[in-house]
């Protein structure tokens, strides 16, 4: 190793987050890696090994370029279901709602990771580039020697060496000699074309090419590199190579990640058991191997992970894992995947997880004919065309893939939470997962697995390829939040993860996609007319108004801004370098302005298209885009080319960056639609009970200021219901326990109502608290109860704050504010007493979030 240390001078700040590969000039098509997890010790050790193509980013750019230049006529003549099919027009209420590390998109703050890009957490990642000449580039120079840049942080680099491929037995079979020796004849040259075989070798041949990567891995070294390590990057040089084609095309790198490392959360689960899971940071998955992280250096992977044998490994594989002992007591598990995806989408989850299955299994698959017809005869023709994507063994070219309506799948959780799993998830996922085929057709991934996951996770779901990992959040009060949550987080199979963003930081190409697919897939899943689909989701967006509108107040402009290199989005410096624009931001952590102004984009966009017009045109947009990077244009403009009646309404794009993706605050056309919402039905039945529970107020405060010593006495002696009945209240309360319930979403909408009051009385509460059972009910119910506990000081309510901010860490960051900035003693005792039990398991964005407002 050369004992130096350099930093190469990119132009960021503290809150970007620097890209570092040079992907300009290599980029790694395959990684293999070999693991052991040590998780007593917290300690991830063992080699991966890279395999470099002879493409750079820029050929890999135009290539994408032109894959959207070939949207042909012929594709964009297919028509919306025919008469003979339930039309979509029929859920064309249904205005479809990220994450990918994925938030809680109706919460006060509450992140939902999504998803990273790539794993939407629900929080997905941006990425962009400094227009600056000073962002670094380790350019080509003269005589100097060329420099491979990796992204890497937080970890032990112990060295890093040439693989001799060529020493591996058979490889001749896939290189023949001609080949080998057609440019030269030296032994680089003859290594690095057998990697240049191997990488392109047909997609029908891909068992091959694994079993031939696998093998390669293994090979001797022929030497070791001068490599250094800086703060985010891993610099490798071989003495005397100047130019990219003459570097190594194979390396392995020996390494071991560090306990403080910020890709991966060591914890336990809620059994109290050891367990360690990547989290989806901020700086994706740098401090779990060295990679090139621009979403560019899409490539495959294959991972052996060795750990103690009670433990479960769960990773991104298209397999269900391949078990093998290697010594007693120790187990390998070994998952591949063969579609090209950006490194941050890797995912990991290692602990004492147990699979929840189910007692008996329903064979048939549930049908949503009257919201959405299945994948349709006239959209089935695409299928006739060849994709527009580098070669692999695509689902969108197998027949059997095309029509398969549910894919296998499986969940995980701690021993105590199986049960709850049992009853509200285990229902759902064939639900959601053929709502979602019903809607967008194929399923990009052959798999499905479902971790609930430790309660410190700072989302309430986060979506990678073949797993998706939930906040235990999501399993109480029903199943509408679980629901919900899921279906987000399934739509980022299409938007997030199938089709990803070319420049990151344009998250709303997936979690407004994947906001607004949510609800048409929820809609779907519970067979909603298209009536009661329309009123539902017109509640939605009203809540999601709301939340937006408290956001744009309270948030600076620069983080509202969802294209915010504007005409810079996509560009990268000379050799690939650039930053991620605010990306490790705290605050922009637990914002939900990407979700919320992509979701309302395209819920306008659907309107003034018709939303049969517009889900016909999204099923051909994700079969030819998908395992593509977009930019925005090129959804706006392909939209727009195949509804060409949009551009009546004065819409081009142009006109679109402008009002919507350009600029901060609140979109003009959102402002206009506002209003409606308001006046829909559900929101109506709110407001008449909000105006119940003021008067009930009124009439409490004066009845407690006469009489408060006699009625205490009788409501402690009596039972609530029988006393109300005889007390001022009891008329009001009586109506309100005989009268239909109100769902979830109103619930939200009428404690968002009631927060907006100045005053309500300790009685109101106790008596809103009964009525509604709001402590059985979900998440975002119980976080609005904690408001009004917090915002009104009723100190009945003080233990539901606790256990929310302990159990429901996903969505309590906001809470911890309002301890605080109302200034009472109590409270912030609270607030400090429960960070200082939770914060060493704590998420270390959340973690730096809540401190600055403790301390």
């Amino acid at each position: 190793m050369e004992d130096r240390h350099t930093e190469m001078e990119l132009d960021f700040t503290k809150d970007d987050l620097p890209l570092m590969a040079n992907t300009n000039h290599m980029l790694v098509k395959h990684y293999v890696l070999d693991l052991d997890v040590d998780v007593k010790n917290k300690v991830i050790e063992g080699k991966i090994v890279l395999f470099f193509g002879n493409d750079s980013r820029e050929e890999v750019r135009e290539q994408m370029e032109e894959a959207g230049r070939s949207w042909s006529d012929e594709t964009c003549q297919v028509q919306a279901p025919e008469s003979g099919s339930v039309p979509v027009s029929n859920a064309s209420a249904c205005s479809p709602e990220s994450g990918c590390n994925d938030f809680a998109v109706c919460g006060k703050g509450e992140n939902d990771t999504s998803d990273k890009n790539g794993s939407h957490g629900n929080r997905e990642q941006a990425s962009g580039i400094s227009s600056s000449k000073n962002c670094c580039d380790i350019e080509i120079h003269g005589n100097e020697d060329f420099s491979l840049v990796l992204d890497c942080c937080d970890l032990s680099v112990l060295k890093v060496e040439e693989v001799d491929v060529s020493l591996v037995p058979g490889v001749e079979e896939f290189a023949s000699p001609a080949k080998l020796t057609g440019s030269s004849q030296d032994a680089r040259d003859r290594r690095n074309q057998i990697v240049h075989e191997l990488v392109t070798l047909p997609a029908d041949h891909w068992k091959e090419q694994l079993d031939y990567y696998r093998r390669c891995s293994r090979a001797p070294a022929c030497g070791e590199l001068l490599f250094v390590t800086g703060s985010w990057s891993l610099e490798i040089r071989k003495a005397g190579v100047q130019l990219p084609k003459d570097f190594p095309h194979a390396l392995r790198i020996w390494y071991k990640t560090k306990p403080g490392g910020r890709s991966l959360s060591w914890t336990t689960d809620q059994n109290d058991r050891l367990c360690v899971y990547t989290v989806g940071s901020p700086i994706n998955n740098r401090a779990l191997f060295p990679c090139q992280e621009p979403p560019v250096a899409m490539s495959t992977w294959q991972a052996t992970v060795r750990t103690d044998a009670c433990f479960v490994v769960l990773m991104s594989g298209e397999n269900s894992a391949e078990l093998t002992e290697s010594e007693e007591g120790v187990l390998n598990w070994f998952y591949y995947v063969t579609m090209p995806m950006p490194a941050s989408t890797f995912t990991i989850a290692v602990g004492c997880w147990a699979e929840v299955k189910r007692k008996t299994y329903a064979t048939g698959v549930q049908r949503n004919d009257g919201i959405f017809p299945l994948f349709s005869k006239a959209d089935i023709r695409l299928l006739e065309g060849a994709c527009g994507h580098v070669p692999y063994p695509c689902r969108f070219q197998e027949p059997a893939a095309t029509s398969q309506v549910m894919i296998p799948h499986r969940i995980f959780a701690p021993p105590c939470l199986q049960k709850s799993c049992e009853e509200i998830l285990l229902p759902l996922i064939p639900q959601c997962l053929s709502a979602s085929y019903a809607l967008l057709g194929t399923h990009p991934f052959s798999r499905l697995d479902v971790l609930i996951v430790p309660s410190n996770f700072s989302s309430l779901g986060m979506a990678s390829p073949h797993i998706i990992f939930l906040s235990q959040s999501t399993l109480s009060g029903g199943s509408h939040l679980c629901g919900t949550r899921l279906c987000h987080e399934i739509a980022h199979s299409w938007f997030g993860l199938a089709i990803g963003a070319r420049d990151w930081t344009e998250e709303w190409l997936s979690e407004g996609f994947a906001t607004h697919l949510e609800d048409a897939f929820w809609s779907a899943a519970q067979q909603l007319l298209a009536d009661e689909a329309r009123e539902r989701q017109d509640l939605k967006a009203l809540l999601r108004w709301q939340r937006l509108r408290d956001e744009v107040q309270n948030s600076e402009e620069d983080l509202q801004v969802l294209r915010p290199n504007k005409e810079n989005t996509g560009k990268v410096t000379e050799s690939g370098a650039s930053v991620v624009k605010h990306g490790l931001n705290a605050e922009k952590t637990f914002m939900q302005v990407h979700y919320l102004k992509g979701y309302f984009l395209l819920r306008f966009l659907a309107g003034k298209a018709g939303e049969a017009e517009y889900f016909a045109f999204l099923r051909k947009f994700v079969w030819r885009f998908h395992e593509q990077l977009i930019l925005s244009q090129d959804f706006l403009r392909l939209l727009l080319e195949d509804i060409p009646q949009l551009k009546g309404y004065g819409l081009s794009v142009e006109n679109i960056f402008q009002k919507w993706l350009d600029c901060s605050g609140i979109p003009k056309p959102l402002l206009e639609e506002s209003q409606a919402w308001q006046e829909c039905r559900l929101a109506q039945q709110v407001k008449e009970e909000v105006v119940t529970w003021v008067r009930l107020n009124q009439r409490a405060r004066k009845s407690g200021q006469r009489k408060k010593r006699r009625e205490e006495s009788t409501f402690q002696k009596a039972p609530l219901k029988e006393h109300l009945a005889h007390t001022i209240m009891g008329k009001w309360l009586y109506f309100l326990w005989h009268k239909d319930g109100l769902s979830s979403d109103q619930l939200v909408l009428l404690l968002e109502c009631l927060l907006e009051k100045k005053t309500l009385c300790s009685k109101t509460l106790e008596c809103l608290q009964k009525t509604y059972h709001l402590r059985e009910q979900d998440a975002e119910v119980r976080h609005r109860w904690c408001e009004l506990v917090i915002k009104h000081k009723y100190v009945a309510g003080y233990v539901d704050v606790e256990k929310f901010l302990k159990e429901d860490q996903a969505m309590g960051v906001y809470l911890y504010g309002e301890l605080m900035l109302n200034e009472d003693a109590k409270q912030q005792e609270i607030a400090h007493k429960i960070f200082a039990t939770t914060r060493d398991q704590m998420d270390v964005s959340s973690a730096k979030v809540v401190a600055e407002m403790l301390f």
